[in-house]
């Protein structure tokens, strides 16, 4: 990385320093604003989804009946399954993974190689000077040893239990649905963000028009926050430079 490089990279992070602080001395004393009511799909970076699909049945009717081929029942269901139904997203999680892996290598290798008989005397004589030590039968030796030691730890815990109703965006050709929700709670100057996202199958929906979150294909679940506490937990945007542009 060059140094016009570098001080670019400066030069923006002091700005948005700069920027970031006139905000927070203009918020002082207010607690966070809430994120307005929007169409997910008209946000940025929406994409709609794409997956394989089968190929589509036509529906098809039977004399004197009511009943077509795509139909999931014969009375009204009131679960979600069209485009901007709710449906309750029971959120559930509760992992822990605990690995502990412990490597030793060791090789240790000696190799020698003499000259006897003539040849030893012959080297023997042509290197009896008083200022050469020379042992004729260990002329040549080699010795070698590589060892290797690693130690690695995973100890992990993750527990959350809550709901969120989300919001079906999007019916596939198959009839799974794609949902998104988000739930935004303020206490104090601590507002807690939930986003929940991914597809479902409306066989899988209970009848209290509720989900678990295990049965969510392609789940996208992130909870986190935002306000004077989780502020105060990151590092400075100089902190955060530093740490991207050191290389050591």
């Amino acid at each position: 990385m060059n140094i016009a490089k570098i001080a670019t990279i400066l030069t923006l992070a002091a700005a948005l320093a700069g920027c970031n602080t006139m905000d927070r001395l203009a918020n002082v004393g207010q607690a966070p604003v809430l994120t307005a009511i929007a169409d997910p799909t008209t946000t940025a970076g929406y994409q709609p989804v794409r997956m394989p699909m089968p190929e589509p049945i036509a529906d098809t009717y039977q004399a004197n009946s009511l009943y077509r081929t795509s139909a999931k029942g014969f009375f009204k269901d009131e679960r979600a399954h069209r485009v901007g139904d709710i449906l309750t997203v029971l959120v559930t999680i509760d992992d822990s993974a605990q690995i502990n892996n412990n490597t030793q290598r060791s090789r240790n290798s000696t190799n020698s190689a003499g000259m006897g008989g003539l040849f030893g005397a012959v080297f023997s004589n042509a290197t009896s000077s008083a200022d050469l030590n020379v042992d004729p039968q260990a002329a040549i030796d080699f010795n070698s040893g590589i060892k290797d030691a690693g130690n690695g730890s995973v100890n992990r815990s993750e527990a959350l239990e809550t709901s969120v109703a989300a919001v079906v965006t999007q019916v596939l050709p198959n009839g799974n649905l794609v949902i998104e929700g988000r739930q935004e709670v303020r206490v104090n100057f601590e507002v807690r963000d939930l986003i929940v996202a991914g597809i479902v199958r409306p066989s899988d929906i209970q009848a209290n028009n509720t989900i678990p979150s295990t049965k969510i294909a392609e789940a996208r679940i992130s909870y986190g926050g935002r306000g004077q506490i989780t502020d105060v937990q990151q590092p400075r945007y100089g902190q955060q430079v530093m740490d991207a542009i050191l290389p050591f």
